[in-house]
């Protein structure tokens, strides 16, 4: 059984960086898609970014596109999230999510239901 375990969040200032990291266990990664998803108190789950694992190919939500950078690497089993210039509205839980399909479209990527693994989340606040 796949587990993973989300690691890296904590406060940072408006313009700062954090990187988040998505440490797994039980299987390795090499065939799985990745995401990053975050949820706000009040707010629904929503994409993040992806990545699929063998061939590295990406998505980005248009409010991080530019800002956040989803990376893997195999030799840790692990992904992550590069953050920059973080503003107070990427203020969230954010979490790992794993599946072992991948369909090479954003409309199925970001959704929750794609995937079958979830972390527990890091918190990620951003101080205006």
């Amino acid at each position: 059984q796949l587990q993973l375990a989300e690691s890296g969040g904590g406060l940072v200032q408006d313009g700062g960086s954090l990187r988040l990291s998505c440490a797994a266990s039980g299987r390795t990664l090499s065939s799985y898609t990745m995401g990053w998803f975050r949820q706000a108190p009040g707010k629904e789950r929503e994409f993040v970014a992806a990545i699929r694992w063998g061939v590295g190919t990406t998505y980005y939500a248009d409010s991080v596109k530019g800002r956040f950078t989803i990376s893997r690497d195999s030799s840790r089993n692990s992904v992550y999230l590069q953050m920059n210039s973080l503003k107070p509205e990427d203020t969230a839980l954010y979490y790992c999510a794993a599946d072992q399909r991948w369909v090479d479209l954003i409309s199925w990527l970001a959704r929750t239901s794609s995937y079958n693994y979830w972390g527990q989340g890091t918190q990620v606040t951003v101080s205006s």
